[in-house]
C-alpha cells in the first residue's frame, strides 16, 4: 500500500513535468514584431514545434514554427520546407535568446501560411 500511495502523490508531478520542459509564449516581445525573409539553412520538424535556422544579412535565425500536426494540417508538410529555400517569416524575438523568434507566419513562394 505504501508503492501505491508514493506513485498517486507522485503522479501529478510526473504528469506536469513535460509541461515545464516546454517553453511559453510569454518569453517572447509581442510588442516587438519583426519580418525576416532569408534562406533556410537546417529544418527539423519534429515535436514539440518545428524550427527552421534561417540565414538573413548579418544573422542565423532560430525560427520556431508550429506543431509539426499544425504545419502539416495547414498545407506546411516537411516536404515544404528544405535548406537552400528562401522564406519570409513575421514573428517576435524571444526575451534573451538574441538568434530566436516565435513565427506567427510563413511565407513560402506565393503562399502564407498562419501557424497559430
Amino acid at each position: 500500500m505504501p508503492t501505491r500511495r508514493l506513485f498517486l502523490a507522485l503522479a501529478p508531478a510526473l504528469i506536469a513535468a513535460p509541461a515545464t520542459a516546454h517553453h511559453g509564449w510569454g518569453s517572447y516581445e509581442a510588442q516587438n514584431p519583426q519580418t525576416l525573409t532569408g534562406e533556410i539553412e537546417r529544418v527539423e520538424f519534429v515535436n514539440p514545434h518545428a524550427t527552421i535556422w534561417l540565414k538573413t544579412p548579418g544573422k542565423t535565425w532560430e525560427v520556431v514554427l508550429a506543431p509539426p500536426f499544425r504545419m502539416t494540417s495547414r498545407g506546411v508538410a516537411a516536404d515544404r520546407l528544405r535548406a537552400g529555400m528562401t522564406v519570409t517569416v513575421m514573428g517576435y524575438p524571444h526575451r534573451q535568446k538574441e538568434n530566436e523568434l516565435r513565427a506567427e507566419w510563413i511565407r513560402i513562394g506565393e503562399m502564407v501560411t498562419q501557424l497559430r
